[in-house]
């Protein structure tokens, strides 16, 4: 794990596998919704919006069988 940030304090680390760690200044790692939320006020990830699922695609034509 390579040390990305230093957020007040939390230190956030990236993993190999491509996912963060938070560990606060006693060393005990976070995990679940608070870990979330210091990886959003930090800015180290973004949340994202589901997309719609188009209706028109979902629905069938009539004449298919």
């Amino acid at each position: 794990m390579e040390l990305l940030k230093e957020a007040g304090e939390h230190k956030i680390f990236k993993k190999r596998s491509g996912k963060y760690a938070v560990q606060d200044k006693k060393g005990k790692f976070i995990n679940g919704q608070p870990k979330v939320e210091i990886l959003l006020k930090a800015g180290v990830v973004k949340t994202l919006t589901p997309k719609k699922k188009e209706e028109a695609a979902a629905a069938p034509t009539e004449g298919q069988a």
